[in-house]
């Protein structure tokens, strides 16, 4: 039985622990209608078989690294970060795509708590872009397996 002293502290615990909890609710979701999940050693054989690998992260973290062969097409966010954001409020240029919809295009960024890539797969779609591979993993997953960055 719990002394009365460490009632609060019991209390405190578990609420710290729920509090704690909803930060993984502001990962990116798991899946994206429209558009493939990949891995890294996906990414690796689209870029192979011709796909245009965009990096969606500001121009001073492409210019930091990024995936080889990858367009810095920086997703400008100023929306709230869930599935339900408003992409009037975004910046994203899809005339920087490729002209051909079908054309396999892969979008990264940060990992699963940064959603420029998830905003930019869920943009091309709307645009019409019907090969999306998003590759929610992003930049740190690539690095990390010691995949070519430049």
């Amino acid at each position: 039985m719990l002394k009365t002293w460490m009632k609060p502290l019991a209390v405190a615990t578990l609420l710290a622990g729920i509090v704690a909890v909803p930060a993984l609710a502001d990962d990116t979701p798991n899946a994206l209608n429209g558009a493939k999940v990949v891995a890294a050693e996906d990414v690796a054989k689209a870029q192979a078989g011709g796909a245009v690998v965009v990096d969606t992260r500001v121009a001073s973290e492409f210019a930091e690294g990024h995936i080889k062969g990858a367009v810095s097409v920086p997703y400008r966010e100023k929306s709230q970060k869930s599935v339900a954001f408003d992409a009037s409020q975004d910046e994203f240029n899809l005339a920087k795509l490729p002209a051909d919809k079908g054309a396999a295009v892969v979008l990264y960024c940060n990992g699963p708590e940064c959603w420029k890539s998830f905003k930019s797969s869920s943009a091309a779609i709307k645009g019409g872009y019907t090969n999306v591979l998003w590759y929610r993993l992003g930049f740190p997953d690539w690095k990390a397996k010691g995949l070519p960055v430049e």
